[in-house]
């Protein structure tokens, strides 16, 4: 017989187990997974089936460790299982999980945020990015009284029909659909420019005069590789959006309380009209919520004619999670997360060069 490897019997067992429930798995929901990125469909292998987490920190069904450099996409930036959070979520589900009511934790809630982020006036509280997404250009529609959208190629903003296409064969030209079941009609209602050439945009919002209600942007772009605004492209899409009376709408779902504590709007100076916000407001619970000038949101019902409800709208355990982790987000967090970011980034770089690849590790915050 062989010499017995620890090591290897536990990678042995863990692809096993993984395996198995990726067959499962694949059996009962489309695809295997409840979102496609988790079906592994970019890198190759079996998706890995995780137990729990402790700090930086997963373990597998089968009990294999790993170091997280995930963070569940972004809500994470505390670590898995941290304490305060986690006992916030046990001390507000004992008092009840939904009330489908006000509860006074809301209203904190919003406060917290709003002083974090000024230009959020009033906030409404959703239960994902997309919801925040999609609510805030129906409320755009509302206040402008007109039909178009602008947005960046590459920038997601979730699977909101009108934001997922992609672009045709000029720079400005009105969008085609990128998933099945979005009508041409609908996609056609959205105009695209490419991230970071502010003349394209005037040149779009040119083409379209008086017609383009919202423009949307990651202000950090994240879902096509990290890529910074260039100097002076956020201040020049305030200008030209304020001449225009368009609605500028930050997506901060990822750069919020993530690249600075009062996200990419503090970080470039730049007050957008409307925000959305999702992931690390949420303690790593489902959550989402958009906000703004109180011009424009009042024209949300019940003040005004621009519907939006949710039953779990402002969910009481999810409330008492994002209240806990932004209170520990404080300045001192982020110099300290700058510093790591850094380092990491700096490492990968170096570690790559000695092995003669070509890397480039971008990085904000």
């Amino acid at each position: 017989m062989g010499n017995f490897d620890p090591e290897e019997e536990v990678k042995r067992v863990s692809s096993k187990r993984n395996q198995n429930w990726w067959h499962r798995a694949q059996k009962i929901i489309p695809g295997g997974v409840n979102s496609p990125v988790r079906g592994f469909g970019a890198v190759g292998g079996v998706p890995v089936f995780m137990r729990r987490g402790e700090g930086p920190f997963v373990w597998d069904e089968s009990g294999r460790k790993y170091i997280d450099f995930v963070g569940s996409w972004g809500p994470l930036i505390l670590g898995h299982a941290y304490g305060p959070v986690v006992r916030a979520i046990q001390e507000a589900a004992a008092r009840g999980t939904s009330f489908g009511t006000p509860t006074a934790n809301e209203v904190r809630f919003a406060e917290l945020i709003q002083e974090r982020m000024p230009s959020m006036q009033q906030v409404r509280l959703v239960n994902s990015g997309t919801e925040a997404a999609l609510s805030a250009l129906r409320l755009a529609r509302a206040h402008t009284g007109r039909t178009l959208i602008l947005k960046f190629e590459g920038c997601y903003h979730g699977h909101v029909d009108q934001l997922l296409i992609a672009a045709g064969s000029g720079a400005t030209t009105l969008g085609v659909p990128s998933s099945a079941g979005v009508p041409d009609l609908v996609a056609q209602q959205t105009v695209l420019a490419p991230y970071n050439d502010l003349q394209e945009v005037i040149g779009a919002v040119k083409k379209y005069p008086g017609q383009i209600a919202a423009l949307i942007v990651e202000p950090v772009a994240g879902n096509m590789g990290v890529i910074p605004p260039e100097p002076g492209f956020l201040q020049g899409l305030r200008k030209l959006c304020s001449a225009e009376g368009i609605v500028l709408i930050f997506d901060e779902v990822m750069t919020g309380f993530r690249v600075s504590a009062g996200g990419a709007q503090e970080l470039y100076g730049v007050r957008p009209d409307l925000s959305c916000l999702g992931k690390i407001i949420g303690g790593g619970l489902p959550v989402g919520a958009y906000g703004g000038r109180r011009a424009i949101m009042k024209h949300l019902a019940p003040l005004g004619p621009a519907y939006q409800a949710g039953t779990l709208s402002g969910n009481p355990v999810t409330v008492a999670a994002g209240l806990a982790a932004l209170k520990n987000l404080r300045p001192a967090v982020y110099r300290s997360l700058e510093l790591r970011a850094a380092e990491l980034c700096q490492g990968l770089v170096r570690a790559a060069k000695e092995a003669g690849v070509e890397l480039q590790v971008p990085r904000v915050g």
